[in-house]
């Protein structure tokens, strides 16, 4: 029989976790000690689900990790795709369930956008503070563009949408593709100068155009660098034509998309911004040579019952009666004109006179008069009120001085009272006091008297 042999020095038993608490555990150890990290990777088996969550791996040389993103975390969600390198912001969490841990991403981006999208702001605002986005700059399309020019790659799916639209909707427009590479050092310096000899056709081997569109299909924010370079902006702002540009997706907005006339979600969109359908304008077309047709026939229907007319009518018939009859008329509104040119006088005499008075009562001299008196009578006024102020000032101030003679001490002396004071003149108000004092003061309305009490 197989026995295990006993442990030795085994530690004591204690009461085992469950699995549950276990993950648990790992859990809030992996949270609260590492908890958000930024981590840099290539992106493998990329899964999105219905409900808008992303899932994916992230690995590099020799290991890989669990991501999930969900729904709304990050706004470059959609562009990412599998073998695409990205830095990734997230916290490490643990899905109990399966033990299993994994990066709950908040912000994804691909490998350098942060700095690129650094470099990208500071040459918008560049760019705006010297107005090179204002809407006021910006001209308009001409309303039937029948020569294009087309900067773009010629092998690239972007100008097959776009002269696939043209030919269906506008045939009659003339495209002439500059051919130049969107991507890669060196692609913008190309599209820069294929704008420009479209804008100066004089001092190029260019053709004339009417619009200049700048186009290619969706990308990274790597794959659309060239039309976020300054060069491309300036070309483009500099152009004497109008310029499209047309660059990316519909998410996707460039450089050249702000400085450009008009900008076009897409190459297809460019294309229909440029043509017209053929079926609406022969329909415009048909509507107004009928338009026209009927009232050429009513003018001339109305031009012949007028000859008719005219051909019937007593001018015809009596050249003199008529020319009399004007006569008389004339007669009678030059008479009329000059009753009526005398009525005008007239009133414009009338007017003028009461404009004169008016003037002459607003003049200054006439107001100046109107402020003197004015000024004369605010003067009596004044000079009535300080005597009339003074007159019962002087009254109340006899009646009070009357008042504090009365109360005064002197009266009470002249009735028979007397003070009697110390030898420091103080008064004494009791027997005691006195009799305490070397040296009395009596005080009578008409003197005093000192005496020794002793």
């Amino acid at each position: 029989m197989l026995e295990f042999p006993a442990e030795r020095s085994a530690p004591p038993r204690k009461e085992p976790w469950t699995v549950t608490r276990l993950n648990r555990e790992v859990r809030s150890c992996l949270e609260s000690r590492l908890g958000a990290v930024w981590v840099v990777g290539e992106i493998s088996n990329l899964r999105r689900q219905p409900s808008g969550h992303s899932y994916f791996s992230l690995k590099d040389e020799s290991c890989q990790v669990s991501c999930v993103m969900f729904r709304g975390a990050s706004p470059g969600a959609g562009a990412l795709r599998d073998g695409m390198q990205v830095e990734i912001f997230g916290e490490i969490g643990v899905y109990e369930p399966r033990g299993q841990y994994q990066i709950i991403v908040r912000r994804a981006q691909a490998r350098g956008a942060g700095e690129l999208e650094a470099k990208l702001r500071a040459l918008h605002e560049k760019l705006r503070n010297e107005g090179l986005f204002d809407q006021d700059r910006k001209r308009a399309l001409p309303p039937h563009p029948v020569r294009v020019g087309v900067v773009t790659s010629p092998a690239g799916a972007a100008i097959r949408d776009f002269l696939h639209i043209l030919a269906r909707r506008a045939p009659h427009i003339e495209v002439f593709i500059a051919p130049v590479r969107v991507q890669g050092r060196g692609a913008a310096a190309e599209i820069a100068l294929a704008v420009s000899q479209f804008a100066d056709p004089v001092d190029s081997s260019f053709p004339a155009v009417d619009v200049i569109v700048v186009t290619r299909g969706g990308g990274s924010l790597e794959d659309l660098w060239e039309f976020n370079e300054e060069d491309v902006a300036r070309a483009i702002a500099a152009s004497a034509v109008p310029v499209i540009s047309a660059v990316g997706h519909e998410t996707d907005v460039t450089t050249s998309d702000l400085v450009a006339d008009v900008r076009a979600p897409t190459p297809s969109a460019a294309a229909e911004i440029l043509s017209s359908d053929r079926a609406e304008i022969f329909n415009r077309l048909a509507y107004l040579l009928g338009r026209m047709e009927r009232e050429t026939s009513s003018r001339l229907e109305l031009a012949r019952e007028q000859l008719r007319r005219h051909a019937t009518s007593g001018a015809f018939a009596s050249p003199r009666r008529r020319v009399a009859d004007l006569r008389l008329l004339a007669d009678d509104l030059s008479e009329r004109s000059t009753l009526a040119v005398g009525r005008r006088l007239a009133l414009l005499r009338e007017g003028a006179f009461r404009a004169r008075s008016i003037l002459r009562a607003r003049s200054p001299a006439s107001q100046l008069a109107t402020l003197r008196e004015r000024l004369g009578a605010l003067d009596m006024r004044r000079a009535k009120a300080v005597a009339s102020a003074l007159q019962m000032r002087r009254q109340l101030h006899a009646r009070l001085r009357h008042e504090l003679e009365l109360l005064g001490p002197r009266q009470t002396l002249a009735r028979g009272f007397t003070v009697t004071m110390d030898a420091s003149r103080r008064a004494i108000t009791s027997s005691e006091t006195a009799a305490k004092q070397p040296e009395l003061i009596t005080l009578f309305a008409d003197g005093e008297v000192t005496s020794h009490p002793e």
